[in-house]
């Protein structure tokens, strides 16, 4: 019986770590919240049951490792999750007689804010909850947040940052694309959040509120959390609202909340109970995941009765099909919702759904319908046999367990206009002048069937200018564009071509596997693909399958024709190989971190955001500097070298007696 246990319990682990990371490092969700609750749930049950807790489990481990395309630090102290309850009766169990302050448990992004000499030095997010990324330039135009202080000794805070529901609707109604806007407001200002030019996070009207004092240098805050809340609003800093409550008063406090909620005008997916007295609180400790001096409420799901309509089935550029449940329309969390994502076949089926069932739907967080229970479970739905696009054959696959209807037809317009899109966005070719409204239009008028017809568009041009919404300077912006994107490298290549599952990161390891050598990239076998380090046997097979297909090859070809490949350092000069880097501080023969990051991975290096026992070297200009990098590289005996040490290192072909 143990056995089937633990096993489940890694089943449990690895569907909640990848619904983790899809949520807090792309920013995306593969599950809803409730289905996400009760596995989580059934974990902890399993780990009371067999008392064994495995290394990978979420229950003790915090979110995961923070995008590569900001500077990392590590935080001071780690931040841990909340421990948590839909019941009202546990929450009154946890508060007792214990003062508690009741607030707001804010749907956003957690910062870390340190203030030195009364002005804002640094904003970290929390990432992982040990290492978070540096976006201290994007906190200095938050709406809210001040620059300068009265107190003038070291603070530091935490807090969520956060977009209104006005915003997030403002910011979305300027996106024409429907499929590129923004899914709730919590990705909105994750992205914001993280932007690399702050004059756009200055244009989303992010705002922060503190929700803990983590130190005040000197301050004697009277033991009292209230206090300190009441302290930061001295200093100009907004805190959460907050009741201040006993297991007596909770009941008040909480219809408060359940009041207001429905009016808010920024995402709330619960509450924080969190003891006054913090010396008794801080005595408590934690457990490897949450503190235990407070406590997380999340709101009971409202659930309203409805019957399903239909059943419409969307197709994307990856050719999956995603079944949409059209039901009568109901009021939820103060909306009109009549439409909500299935996901895929297999969800479908477990649902029993069929034409004019009985179902529940709740919003997932307030903000995404989601269908909780199917009451009757008539089963009658039948799974289309053809695209509802271009009428040609659809298939169930499954993969991984899991079921999803995917149209077959490489030429589906569908997939077209998608894979199209993808092909000119930043990341791929970067092509400006073709939007999404605009490839559609030019592949329903035969201009392009693939992707080296965009390179070819002068043939068209008469037809293009007396296009409504075209003239001649359109046009002619679109070619100059072109002409900038026949300048590319292998890697975006590689990832324009929209191979399911590879994206830029993907393409790059695996064009440096292979010496930036396109031929030796297709005649690659899926054994050889899958030992590259980071690329899983489902990327191998896709790269493989992708170029056993001689239509590819041939699209590809003829894309080639009208590119010209800039140079990559090639794998015979990889001296860094194996080698694992961490840079921090400010660089001088850089232009930034970034672009010393791509030298050493030009190099055949790694950069990675903290100090381990793999790391090779810390390469840092303050070299005597008391950073918790520079410390901790100390104690692992990891040199510590300065950008001379560096460059006199890759000179010498890897090799250094640089302390």
């Amino acid at each position: 019986m143990e056995t089937s246990s633990i096993q489940r319990m890694r089943e449990l682990a690895e569907t909640l770590n990848q619904a983790a990371k899809a949520y807090y490092q792309e920013d995306r969700e593969i599950m809803s919240n409730r289905e996400y609750d009760r596995l989580y749930d059934e974990l902890v049950s399993l780990e009371k049951e067999t008392g064994t807790v495995l290394a990978d489990s979420p229950t003790v481990s915090v979110g995961y490792e923070a995008v590569d395309s900001l500077p990392k630090e590590t935080h001071e102290s780690p931040m841990l999750s909340l421990d948590k309850t839909k019941d009202r009766e546990e929450l009154r169990e946890f508060i007792g007689n214990h003062k508690t302050l009741l607030s707001w448990k804010l749907d956003g992004l957690t910062i870390v804010l340190t203030y030195e000499n009364g002005e804002l030095k640094k904003a970290v997010t929390r990432g992982n909850g040990i290492v978070g990324e540096v976006v201290t330039n994007n906190a200095r135009v938050f709406k809210n947040i001040p620059l300068k202080i009265p107190f003038k000794g070291r603070l530091v805070l935490r807090g969520e940052a956060i977009i209104t529901y006005s915003d997030f609707e403002r910011i979305n109604e300027t996106i024409e694309d429907v499929d590129a806007r923004y899914k709730n407001p919590r990705n909105l200002c994750s992205g914001s959040v993280r932007q690399l030019n702050n004059e756009i996070t200055a244009k989303r009207n992010v705002r922060f509120y503190a929700f803990s004092l983590v130190s005040a240098e000197g301050v004697d805050m009277h033991n009292s959390r209230e206090y300190q809340f009441e302290w930061l609003k001295g200093q100009g800093i907004e805190v959460v609202e907050y009741r201040v409550v006993t297991a007596d008063t909770l009941d008040e406090a909480m219809e408060y909340f359940a009041r207001t909620v429905e009016k808010n005008d920024f995402p709330s997916d619960g509450l924080v109970a969190l003891y006054d007295d913090i010396a008794y609180g801080e005595s408590l400790g934690s457990t490897a995941k949450f503190p235990r001096n407070s406590y997380a409420f999340k709101w009971a799901d409202e659930i309203r009765e409805t019957h399903l309509l239909e059943m419409e089935w969307s197709p994307s550029r990856t050719g999956l099909i995603n079944p949409v449940a059209i039901f009568e329309p109901v009021e939820l969390e103060g909306t009109t919702v009549s439409r909500a994502s299935v996901h895929n076949v297999s969800i479908l089926k477990e649902l029993e759904l069929g034409i004019g069932d009985t179902i529940q739907v709740y919003k997932a967080n307030m903000i995404i319908p989601q269908i909780a229970e199917n009451l009757t479970r008539s089963g009658n739905l039948e799974i289309p046999r053809t695209c509802p696009v271009c009428g040609k054959e659809a298939r169930v696959v499954k993969e991984n367990d899991v079921e999803a209807l995917y149209c077959m037809n490489p030429d589906c317009v569908a997939k077209k206009i998608k894979a199209f899109t993808l092909f000119v966005s930043r990341d791929a070719m970067n092509i400006d002048g073709l939007s999404e409204a605009t490839l559609e239009k030019f592949i329903a008028r035969g201009f392009i069937h693939d992707f080296g017809d965009i390179f070819e568009i002068e043939k068209h041009r008469q037809e293009i200018i007396e296009m409504e919404g075209f003239g001649e300077k359109s046009f002619e912006n679109l070619l100059d564009s072109l002409k900038r994107a026949e300048k590319t490298t292998l890697p975006k290549v590689i990832y324009s071509l929209g191979i399911a599952n590879i994206g830029l990161a993907n393409a790059k390891v695996i064009c440096r596997h292979f010496d930036y050598d396109l031929e030796k990239i297709r005649g690659a076998s899926q054994e050889e693909v899958s030992e590259i380090d980071g690329v899983g046997p489902v990327i191998a097979r896709n790269l493989v399958e992708y170029f056993r297909d001689p239509e590819n090859n041939k699209k590809l070809d003829h894309l080639l024709s009208h590119l010209e490949l800039e140079k990559e350092e090639t794998a015979g000069e990889q001296i860094f190989a194996g080698m694992n880097f961490v840079i921090t501080g400010s660089v001088e023969h850089f232009a930034n971190r970034n672009e010393a990051k791509a030298y050493i991975e030009s190099l055949g290096g790694k950069v990675t955001g903290s100090v381990t026992s793999k790391t090779s070297y810390l390469i840092n200009n303050d070299k005597a500097s008391g950073s918790s990098k520079n410390k901790k590289a100390k104690e692992l005996g990891i040199p510590i070298l300065s950008e001379e040490d560096f460059l006199k290192l890759a000179e010498k072909g890897g090799t250094t007696d640089a302390d």
